[in-house]
Parts: structure tokens; C-alpha cells; sequence
């Protein structure tokens, strides 16, 4: 089946960086309509009518420097931050002085706090910091003395702004974390499948090559015996992990990257497992089905068949060639039961993890790996001298739960 790989950008800071690019704006034309209003009573207008040109054309210009980080460079929060300044400055010059002693707005007035939150977002809260303190001293300036009101908003800018910056880095943080869980994940669900994949074919062929060089002696036994140490080898390997995670991308810019890898959607519609279970049945394997269909998703159709196979490759191994097995499915309303019994000898207490503390994983993922991934359920019941049942179920609305896994 083929394979895309597909790329998923997860950022938390992005809608605050949408947030402040609509603050720049509302805050330009509110600082605008405050000088309007107050037109008479500025000492030199003029000057004013030159700075609010001048922030009109800097703030409609640069909205696309406060989409996100990447653009939001150094040197335009220092021009962004001066224009501020330069602004809070200029009030003195244009405004009447009892207008300024009496508390009177700054020429941008809060459209500078949007200035040191940029900062904030960008750099965290040591840069909030630098920048608020910028602007506390230009204030200070402005009036001539620390008034109340002055020395109130300049702390309350500070707090906000520090505060912002400070939740934006635990943002970071956090968004780093899940998408570093994400692509563990991603990584676990692939090396189960590859694991899967390679005890139903690599694995058995090793183990009967490894049987049949011991019977047939001479070279043959040599050739069985490295069969048998590569097996060893390479359940090791897939026990231990054959995936490496890749390093998540801490660039916070656009937020962080986990990559993924899709399967291409199926072409076709449900198929009748009956026609996969079928091939199984034989002398010694009896299958027992509805005589109507059973429709499932196929790929969650293949991965019953290949439970059910790697089932009854268990019950060849450890009950013999001459056990009997016996293949039922049941098509209930929400869910197919697939039971695969067999007569053998049973498997004795504690046989399962012992098995898959040396790295057997037959029936820890062949068989329930693959139903655990498609929202069912694998129950093993076996009793020593009675045989052993193997019972499946998935549920009929199951699709590719892989495919969801790395999609969240």
C-alpha cells in the first residue's frame, strides 16, 4: 500500500499573534479619534497630525510582520518599539502642558502597549520586561515627575506584559512535550506493525529453517543453527524497537512539527472477511462462517485474517502438525467474533509472559497488537490438557485507527 508523509504544525501561540494583529489596529484608530476629539486643545496640532501619519502608514504596513514569530523580527520590534517611544515623547511637544500635568493620553496611548506585547510573545518575559521598562522611563519623561496615574498604567503594563510573555514560553514548552508524545507514539504504532509484519514472515521462515537443518544434519544443521541465531538476533531487534523517533523541531516559530506517515485511503468499499478466513480452512482446519456476508473495513478485515493466521501458526508450532483447529465467526450487530479453538495440549500458567520476556511476541502483537489497534479486543482462554481458544472481536465501524492515532 503506498505511503505519503504528511506534515502537522501545532502552535498555540499562533492565535495570539492573530489577536495582536487586530489589537494594532483597533488601538491605531482609537489613538486617532482621541486626538480628533481633542483637536483644539493641542498647543501644536500639527506635530500630531505628523506622528499619526506617520503610525497609520507603520501600523497598516507591518500587520504582516505580526502574523507570527518568524516574521516578527528583532529589528522591527526595535523600530516598532521606538515609534512608541518616540510617540510618548512627542506628547509634551504637541500637547497643551495642562493637558499633560492633568493626565492627559499620550499621542499613541495604548496602542503602545501592543509594542511590548510583541515583545512579549516573541521573546517571552525577560524581553516583556526590557520593553515595558522602555516605555515606563518615556513616561516618566513625559511628565516630568512620577504622577500616580502614569506610575499605575506603567505597572500595569509591565505586569501584563510579563505575564503574557510568561505563559507564552510554558506554551512553547507544553507544545514541544505533546508533539514529542505525538511522535513517540507514531513510533511506537509503527514498530508494532513492523514487528507484526516480521513475525508472520521473517521470523517463522528462520524458526522452520532452524527445525528442518536440525533433522536433516550435516550442512543443512549448520545452516539451521545460524538461522537460529539471526532469529535471536532479530527478535531482540524487535523487541527492543526498530523505529527511531526523530528530534521534534523546537523551532517555535510556527509552532512545533511532529511528521507523520499516512497510508494512502483504500480504493474499495467493505469486503467479506468470510473470503479472507477462507484459505485457512483444510484438512486439519475447519471453518465455520454465516451464510451471508460479513463486510469490514479491509484494513481492518486484513488484520483479523492476520491475527487469525498468526493464531492458528501457534497452534502448528506448540500443539503439532496432526492438531485439529476449528475457525468460527459470528457477524453479531455491532461487532464480528472471530474464535479460533484448537485441541492441543494447552498452554501452561505464566507460558505467555515468559514468552514475551524472551521477545515472542506472537501473540502480544500478531494477534493482540492487531485487534488492540482496531478498537477490539483478543481474549486467550486455554487449559492445560483441554486446548486453546483464541476469541477476536473488532467492532464493525472500525477504520484505520492508525491513521486517527497520528492525526491527533
Amino acid at each position: 500500500m503506498a505511503k505519503r508523509e504528511r506534515v502537522m504544525r501545532m502552535s498555540v501561540e499562533q492565535p495570539l499573534w492573530r489577536a495582536l494583529t487586530g489589537y494594532r489596529v483597533l488601538t491605531m484608530l482609537y489613538a486617532v479619534g482621541l486626538f480628533a476629539t481633542a483637536y483644539d486643545e493641542f498647543a501644536r496640532p500639527w506635530i500630531a497630525v505628523a506622528y499619526f501619519a506617520v503610525l497609520c502608514v507603520w501600523t497598516l504596513a507591518t500587520l504582516p510582520r505580526v502574523a507570527n514569530a518568524a516574521r516578527c523580527t528583532k529589528w522591527f520590534l526595535a523600530a516598532d518599539l521606538t515609534i512608541a517611544v518616540t510617540g510618548i515623547l512627542l506628547t509634551p511637544v504637541a500637547d497643551a502642558h495642562e493637558r499633560v500635568q492633568a493626565g492627559g493620553p499620550t499621542l499613541p496611548s495604548i496602542w503602545t502597549a501592543g509594542a511590548v506585547l510583541a515583545f512579549a510573545i516573541k521573546g517571552g518575559w525577560r524581553w516583556a520586561a526590557l520593553a515595558s521598562g522602555l516605555v515606563a522611563v518615556a513616561n516618566l519623561v513625559e511628565r516630568g515627575s512620577p504622577a500616580r496615574d502614569t506610575v499605575h498604567n506603567v505597572i500595569l503594563v509591565c505586569i501584563a506584559s510579563v505575564a503574557i510573555g510568561y505563559v507564552v514560553e510554558v506554551a512553547r514548552a507544553s507544545e514541544r512535550t505533546l508533539a514529542r508524545a505525538l511522535e513517540i507514539e507514531a513510533a511506537t504504532r509503527e514498530r508494532e506493525r513492523l514487528a507484526r509484519d516480521i513475525h508472520d514472515s521473517v521470523l517463522q521462515v528462520l524458526a522452520m529453517v532452524q527445525r528442518r537443518g536440525a533433522v536433516l544434519g550435516g550442512e543443512a544443521a549448520e545452516l539451521g543453527r545460524m538461522a537460529g541465531e539471526q532469529e535471536v538476533a532479530l527478535r531482540t531487534l524487535v523487541s527492543g524497537g526498530l523505529v527511531p523517533v526523530s528530534r521534534v523541531s523546537e523551532d517555535a516559530a510556527e509552532g512545533a512539527l511532529v511528521r507523520a506517515v499516512d497510508e494512502e485511503p483504500e480504493p474499495s468499499g467493505p469486503v467479506d472477511l468470510r473470503a479472507l478466513l477462507a484459505p485457512y480452512a483444510g484438512a486439519r482446519v475447519s471453518l465455520a462462517e454465516p451464510g451471508a456476508p460479513v463486510p469490514l473495513a479491509p484494513a481492518a478485515a486484513r488484520e483479523v485474517a492476520a491475527a487469525v493466521g498468526a493464531a492458528l501458526d501457534n497452534v502448528r508450532r506448540h500443539a503439532g502438525q496432526d492438531a485439529r483447529a476449528w475457525i468460527l465467526v459470528e457477524d453479531e450487530p455491532d461487532e464480528v467474533i472471530v474464535t479460533v479453538r484448537d485441541d492441543g495440549p494447552g498452554i501452561p500458567e505464566g507460558r505467555l509472559d515468559q514468552a514475551e520476556g524472551e521477545g515472542r511476541l506472537g501473540v502480544a502483537l500478531s494477534i493482540r497488537g492487531r485487534l488492540r489497534d482496531l478498537g477490539g479486543s483478543a481474549e486467550l482462554i486455554s487449559v492445560p490438557g483441554q486446548g486453546t481458544e483464541v476469541e477476536l472481536k473488532v467492532p464493525k465501524d472500525v477504520t484505520d485507527t492508525r491513521g486517527k492515532a497520528e492525526q491527533r
